[in-house]
């Protein structure tokens, strides 16, 4: 068996085992990555990983006869070093590599891009580059500090220095690998430090006290739902893939595929409006006003800090059918506004816009149909990202500087007191002239506007052309809800809109549609942030509705 030597201490010279041990002594790595996390007030560890040592009674053996317990520590101090000098080796390796590569410039999708265009594009990678480094950096850090066992380090120590030394035994070495191993093995099973099982990745388990929170939550949701004389459905969480897709733009790739079931193609839900609309086609329904809590399933990147997971609730309320123009619209909003407000998560606002609307700005701009749905999902990161760097992105995606100076001059503006502020302002300025798919989208506003005002809703709504609303499905008005509590960012807590022609996909006839969707894991984070802050106990801090 070969060894390659990896450090000199004291003038000491010992090796470390190679790759093909580690699968007959699998109970020894165990040992190994629990032993190889560096502990705050204990000795430094062996910060050894599994391409550098694969069985620790290798490790102990090779080292046995040549250290006192005062030396293997300073061994352990020189490992650390070593490794964290050879991890900073590879990052300069690789920055160099990356350097001596072609220019940038000169790649093929920069052709017919001007030197100002190209050196924004760069700069912004550059930066996503810096910060998703800076968050790996910090992301290790934080793990090694917090994961380690303290209490089987002294332990694990005392074995290691009394183990014969290989010079000295008169056993052979299969007999002390044996020993160790028996020994490690043991402090594992009785510290109850074996590896765990771990939840998948963007899900969560919840405890009994968590629950109570999320159950008095949806106790208040229902009841709201049910004022509003919504009856309660239910639909699989799987779909046919076929349902599913074509419904979501860009995000179509975050669907959740699943593996051919006796000739269907299978899929998660994404949401509770699609299969809704299939629903309403299905059983033909033409006039409902339902609701729905329901998990539903996206392969997003999770944050589960603010609330983004993959596996999350949804509640749902919708209105299918004729009513009279804009009634049903506030209606949703006005659901929204008293949910929020009866759930101890602070300030927030419903920010209100119309799809119409927003395709007459890019229309007005200069922008073609066909780049509608690529500039409208930039447009949307507004609320997440500078307008420097949205406008960079309207560039990479095929508009000139010009027209996209031109879309900001619109989506940047929002109402400042009420709701009725930017629409008069759009409306004496002529902003759209003639253009008759703006009219429409501003009388649809108005009187929507008149409606929240009489259901005392309109106090939380924002009108900001800058709301565009990635979904394809979208037909009219659009909303969403965020929280505004100052240092609190968990993105939209809900949202919703009019989609009069999703069920027509699905039957070939059109019905008037309208819903709103609070998003409970992200509305129950801001929740127990809520009651930590506070203090205070579940049961007193839900309003009454």
């Amino acid at each position: 068996m070969s060894s390659t030597p990896l450090l000199s201490t004291n003038n000491t010279t010992f090796t470390l085992p190679n790759q093909d041990i580690v699968d007959t002594y699998g109970p020894l790595y165990d040992a190994t990555l629990l032993l190889s996390k560096t502990f705050e007030n204990e000795i430094n560890v062996f910060t050894f990983n599994r391409s550098v040592v694969n069985n620790m009674a290798f490790f102990v053996e090779e080292i046995k006869g040549k250290l006192n317990a005062k030396e293997m520590e300073a061994t352990c101090s020189e490992l650390q070093k070593y490794y964290e000098e050879n991890a900073s080796t590879e990052e300069t390796t690789s920055e160099t590599e990356t350097a001596n590569t072609e220019d940038p410039r000169k790649a093929k999708e920069f052709e017919g891009k001007t030197d100002a265009q190209i050196t924004k594009i760069l700069k912004k990678r550059a930066e996503k580059e810096e910060k998703a480094k800076a968050k790996k950096k910090a992301k290790d850090a934080k793990k090694g500090a917090s994961t380690g066992i303290p209490p089987i380090i002294s332990t694990v120590l005392q074995i290691l220095i009394s183990t014969p030394s290989p010079a000295t035994s008169s056993f052979p070495s299969l007999s002390l690998l044996s020993s160790t191993e028996t020994s490690l093995n043991t402090i594992l099973t009785s510290a109850g430090s074996r590896r765990k099982p771990k939840v998948a990745k963007g899900m969560r388990d919840y405890l009994p006290s968590q629950m109570s929170i999320r159950q008095k939550a949806f106790t208040s949701i229902r009841s709201v739902f049910s004022t509003h004389g919504a009856v309660e459905i239910d639909t699989p969480i799987m779909e046919l893939k076929s349902t599913l897709t074509g419904k979501y733009g860009e995000d179509t790739k975050l669907i959740y595929d699943l593996a051919d079931q006796g000739g269907e193609v299978l899929a998660l839900r994404y949401d509770l409006t699609v299969p809704f609309a299939r629903f309403l086609a299905l059983n033909s329904v033409g006039k409902i006003k339902r609701f729905h809590i329901g998990k539903v399933y996206r392969r997003d990147q999770p944050q589960m800090a603010k609330g983004r997971y993959r596996e999350f609730y949804q509640c749902d309320f919708d209105v299918a059918g004729v009513y009279p123009r804009m009634i049903a619209d506030a209606e949703c909003i006005s659901v929204c506004t008293e949910i929020l407000s009866s759930l101890p998560i602070g300030s927030f606002m419903v920010k209100v816009n119309h799809r119409k609307l927003l395709d007459a700005i890019l229309e007005v701009c200069g922008v073609g149909p066909e780049k509608f749905r690529t500039i409208c999902s930039a447009v949307d990161k507004l609320d997440k990202e500078t307008w420097e760097t949205v406008k960079v992105e309207m560039v990479e995606k095929g508009v000139t500087e010009e027209v996209a100076e031109k879309i900001g001059t619109f989506v940047l503006q929002k109402s400042q007191t009420t709701a009725f502020d930017l629409h008069t302002k759009l409306v004496s300025s002529n902003a759209f002239g003639s253009h008759s798919g703006a009219s429409t989208a501003l009388e649809d506003l108005r009187i929507m506007f008149t409606y929240l005002a009489s259901m005392n809703a309109l106090k939380y709504v924002s009108f900001d052309l800058s709301l565009a609303r990635g979904l394809d499905y979208y037909t009219g008005v659009i909303y969403e809800a965020v929280c505004v509590e100052e240092g609190v960012q968990v993105g939209s807590i809900g949202g919703g809109g009019r989609y009069d022609g999703l069920a027509g996909m699905f039957s070939g006839e059109d019905v008037p549609c309208v819903g709103v969707s609070v998003g409970i894991e992200r509305v129950f984070t801001l929740m127990e942030k809520k009651l930590k802050v506070r203090g205070l106990q579940t049961s007193k801090v839900f309003r009454k509705t």
